[in-house]
């Protein structure tokens, strides 16, 4: 896993999904665990899948855009919520658009857990406009962090294990991880002052289990067809447990002294505009990220004249 194995939520999926494998399968079928750097670190995880020296490793699917550009769509600034991610996903075809990409490097991809909205970041300065990002570090992943670097920030990515101590010691002035009730085991509470929302980066985000594709070919039907299932009931776990969970959890991180922002509208704004821009330019260098980037953009899109009829006054 590229994070470590007691982390909350993130982790939890995947236990839920290694139970679902035994529980079918009388014991036969399931998933040995082991956290971020245990087995291999977990920057290295895709290359160790790809040459069968592991079977199988858990993560974001964004970690590897850098190797496979099509990765990037885990996360698309302003971009699908959850729910439409999920349908997109599993639906709407862009799972097998997704998995050309990492044919490429013998590498079988489930999607198995989307994340919520995750809030803007922790920072130790108040963000009043977008000047502010100007010579900003900050940990983030994605297509997000390339939107921070056009107004002058320096945003890159972290494994889970390094944030804090990276902003304890001053190497990063903010940064991004996941929900709340995450951020809370990281502690990042404790090092950062303001928590912005909203999570302009990723509206919903893609962890995946990829699996060597000689050892997925070499399981039988019926243990494919496990792995599917597990991984679906998997993905309607996240999707159901994580929104209830997020406000109690905000609450004491405000008790203790933490100062809840939204970022101001005008700044929005301009993310957006460049998001637009950067998006852009990112399907135009690769075929297969703008394939996929243009199909779900159309997948949202059609369903938006059912949700506005449906849309019911506040």
């Amino acid at each position: 896993m590229s994070i470590p194995k007691d982390l909350t939520f993130l982790s939890d999926s995947a236990k839920m999904m290694d139970e679902s494998l035994r529980a079918m399968s009388g014991g036969e079928v399931g998933m040995e665990l082991y956290g971020s750097g245990e087995l291999v670190p977990a920057g290295e995880i895709l290359e160790n899948v790809s040459s069968g020296a592991i079977p199988a490793g858990w993560t974001f699917l964004g970690q590897w855009g850098g190797t496979i550009p099509v990765a990037q769509i885990a996360a698309t600034p302003f971009g699908a919520g959850p729910e439409q991610l999920a349908a997109w996903l599993h639906v709407g075809g862009g799972l097998e658009i997704i998995q050309r990409g990492f044919d490429e490097v013998n590498v079988k991809v489930l999607a198995c857990h989307v994340t919520n909205p995750e809030p803007g970041g922790w920072f130790n300065k108040e963000i009043n406009s977008v000047e502010d990002f100007n010579g900003l570090k900050m940990r983030m992943s994605g297509v997000g962090a390339r939107v921070l670097n056009e107004f002058g920030a320096s945003a890159q990515f972290l494994p889970a294990g390094e944030i804090y101590l990276a902003l304890e010691r001053g190497r990063i002035d903010a940064s991004e991880f996941s929900l709340p009730i995450i951020d809370k085991d990281l502690g990042f509470n404790q090092i950062a002052k303001y928590y912005y929302y909203p999570g302009w980066h990723q509206p919903g985000s893609i962890d995946v289990l990829l699996i060597n594709m000689d050892v997925w070919n070499g399981m039988s039907d019926a243990e494919r067809a496990m792995y599917d299932a597990a991984c679906q009931q998997a993905l309607q776990w996240t999707l159901a447990y994580a929104p209830s969970a997020q406000t109690p959890q905000i609450e004491e991180f405000e008790a203790g002294g933490t100062e809840v922002k939204r970022f101001p509208d005008d700044v929005l704004m301009k993310l957006r505009e460049t998001t637009e821009k950067v998006l852009e330019e990112e399907a135009a260098k690769d075929a297969l990220y703008g394939e996929a980037y243009n199909s779900m953009k159309e997948f949202v899109a059609s369903s938006g004249r059912w949700t506005s009829l449906q849309t019911l006054p506040e």
